[in-house]
């Protein structure tokens, strides 16, 4: 790989072998004294050097931090949202904070969707077709998403409050690659499709995020908070893993 142009903005996207393994990565030169390696939600990763930065030593310090930089890629992926092809028919099981739910689909005087005795009893006001349920479902989930993710933001900050660190505004929505992301404004982003994990899956994601507001990557002071509001996180993320497919 070639240095040139070494304006303030410019971008260079290269890779790196580490064993069996190839790290792909974007170089920018910048007006800084040190350089910064970091690992982005969506795989990506960035490294920030020194305008005047020789490749050959840029190269090194990557090759000195790949395990780190390969964890960190692994630990990403826990997070993308496992899907199977649904049908939305009677007798068809759906999810809701880890427990597994029958579909009773039926056509009534209006659209309702009510969870009791084990089965979602679902009433469409006209045919009710799959597509139809999968709206009526989904808003279910939207509206009780609101309230779960609510009280679990509400039981993570008190263990995480710290001073001078303000609480979150919390946002929910539907995402395709992640279970929850923390903005730069300070937004802790929550996917929809979590409505379906137990609890304390929903409260590991949502305390993942906090921890991001005192440490931006996935480095040992990460870790080690995580660790310190979460005893024993990594069966918690099997269990998530696990239950939503």
């Amino acid at each position: 790989m070639q240095k040139s142009n070494h304006s303030q903005l410019s971008i260079i996207h290269s890779q790196l072998k580490y064993g069996q393994k190839t790290i792909f990565y974007s170089l920018l030169y910048c007006d800084r004294k040190t350089m910064e390696i970091a690992v982005h939600p969506d795989g990506t990763v960035m490294v920030k050097a020194p305008v005047e930065s020789d490749i050959t030593l840029i190269e090194k310090k990557i090759i000195k931090r790949a395990r780190w930089i390969l964890k960190a890629l692994n630990y990403f992926k826990q997070f993308d949202p496992k899907t199977t092809e649904r049908c939305y028919v009677s007798g068809e099981t759906h999810l809701y904070l880890g427990k597994q739910y029958r579909l009773k689909v039926t056509q009534g005087q209006k659209n309702s969707v009510k969870l009791t005795r084990g089965f979602f009893h679902i009433t469409c006001r006209n045919e009710p077709a799959p597509d139809t349920v999968r709206k009526l479902l989904n808003q279910w989930y939207s509206e009780k998403a609101q309230l779960q993710f609510a009280e679990s933001m509400h039981r993570c900050w008190q263990k995480f409050r710290t001073p001078g660190i303000e609480k979150p505004k919390l946002s929910i929505k539907r995402m395709q690659k992640r279970w929850g992301s923390l903005s730069e404004k300070g937004t802790v982003t929550l996917n929809t499709d979590l409505i379906r994990a137990p609890k304390e899956c929903i409260d590991y994601v949502v305390t993942h995020e906090l921890c991001h507001l005192k440490c931006h990557d996935h480095g040992p002071e990460f870790y080690k908070l995580l660790d310190s509001l979460i005893p024993g996180w990594e069966k918690i993320k099997h269990k998530l893993e696990l239950t939503i497919v």
